[in-house]
């Protein structure tokens, strides 16, 4: 797997039988992993990443042909760090787009090789479940092979509860619609006493993996997010990767795991200084080493920004997301740097090939499409 012996040899005592264990391919417990995310230099940490990412996916990069649906923006949640949401308090700020309205965004691309609608937004009190069952049908209609990767747990949570199901009946009726896979989001931390801070009204931690989990028995497989760089502490994101480490371990459902940076503009805890590009290498990583049953680990360019997806191919990241086309508000409306976040399949394939690795076209559960 790699130099071991050079490696090894320049370890301090403390590090030495935790990378021993890596460098086996033996799993690292929450204790070991703590230790090794605040004491591992960078150097370290970016050596054993790229080589348990190329033993895994060699020199591949993935991305996709997508666009991103958001029909709402207005929430009855108030996370702290959100950027995006508006209460019904603001409509002024606020978009809710009708069911024909987003389908009128999709028939935009007819003809145009896109194989995923991403469907996430606010939780709108009268967006319920019967209502994106129907949307969800429409779409299928329109394009019946296009993957429909939509919900939040954080989304799913409202409107199973407000419709009176469980999580298994809510999602057993979005699959039939033509519903395919879970998006990440929502996860943030886990931590009860964090997220009391920064999201204490939205979904817990277990409601989060519940869902999760219910999507996976019933052949949905999902997404894996953690929020860093805002007041959480070491010991509460290897806990967080923790906890979706032994849920993998229970369904393999997850296709990969996505590190979102919190940034800073235009929300309740803009005080908080955004962390530099080291914590961010530091941070994926250290998931990449710990994440040690997920096959995939993504760098979402238009929050992280292109430059520094680019450095991350070489610390554990072999995907970048896909061409997304400006159909995401997300992060532009965090003060991220590209404001209008599109990449042409042209430009991702010039992204990923000016650091040597190999773009791999793939659809929504990692199938290849086309190696550029």
């Amino acid at each position: 797997m790699l130099q071991t012996n050079l490696i090894l040899e320049q370890l301090d005592s403390g590090l030495k039988p935790i990378v021993t264990k890596i460098i086996n391919q033996e799993r690292i417990t929450e204790q070991e992993g703590v230790k090794l995310y605040k004491e591992a230099p960078i150097s370290l940490l970016g050596t054993l990443a790229n080589a348990i990412r190329e033993t895994r996916n060699g020199n591949q990069t993935y991305f996709n042909k997508n666009i991103h649906i958001e029909p709402t923006n207005i929430c009855v949640f108030d996370c702290k760090f959100c950027s995006y949401s508006r209460l019904l308090s603001k409509k002024s700020e606020a978009w809710e787009y009708t069911i024909d309205e987003m389908v009128e965004i999709l028939q935009k691309y007819e003809g145009k090789e896109i194989t995923e609608v991403h469907l996430v937004g606010g939780v709108h009190p009268k967006m319920g479940l019967h209502y994106f069952i129907e949307l969800i049908k429409k779409i299928k209609a329109l394009r019946p092979d296009i993957h429909v990767k939509a919900f939040t747990a954080v989304e799913l949570e409202y409107m199973c509860r407000k419709a009176k199901v469980s999580y298994t009946e809510g999602l057993s009726m979005l699959k039939e619609a033509g519903q395919g896979s879970l998006p990440g989001g929502g996860a943030e931390i886990f931590d009860e006493e964090v997220r009391n801070i920064i999201c204490k009204d939205k979904c817990t931690a277990e409601q989060w993996l519940a869902i999760h989990e219910a999507a996976h028995n019933l052949g949905m497989p999902s997404n894996a997010t953690i929020l860093y760089g805002h007041i959480e502490e070491p010991k509460h994101i290897v806990d967080h990767m923790s906890r979706l480490r032994n849920l993998q371990d229970k369904t393999n459902g997850f296709n990969t795991f996505i590190p979102l940076k919190y940034r800073n503009g235009n929300n309740q805890m803009s005080h908080i200084k955004e962390v530099n590009v080291v914590d961010d290498v530091r941070l994926y990583a250290f998931a990449r080493i710990f994440m040690d049953n997920f096959d995939h680990l993504k760098a979402y360019w238009p929050m992280i920004g292109k430059r520094t997806t680019q450095n991350l191919l070489a610390f554990g990241v072999d995907d970048i997301d896909g061409t997304i086309d400006d159909t995401t508000k997300i992060y532009s409306m965090a003060g991220v740097e590209d404001q209008n976040p599109t990449m042409s399949t042209k430009d991702i394939v010039a992204l990923i090939k000016a650091v040597g690795r190999t773009p791999i076209e793939r659809d929504t559960v990692y199938n290849t499409i086309k190696e550029h």
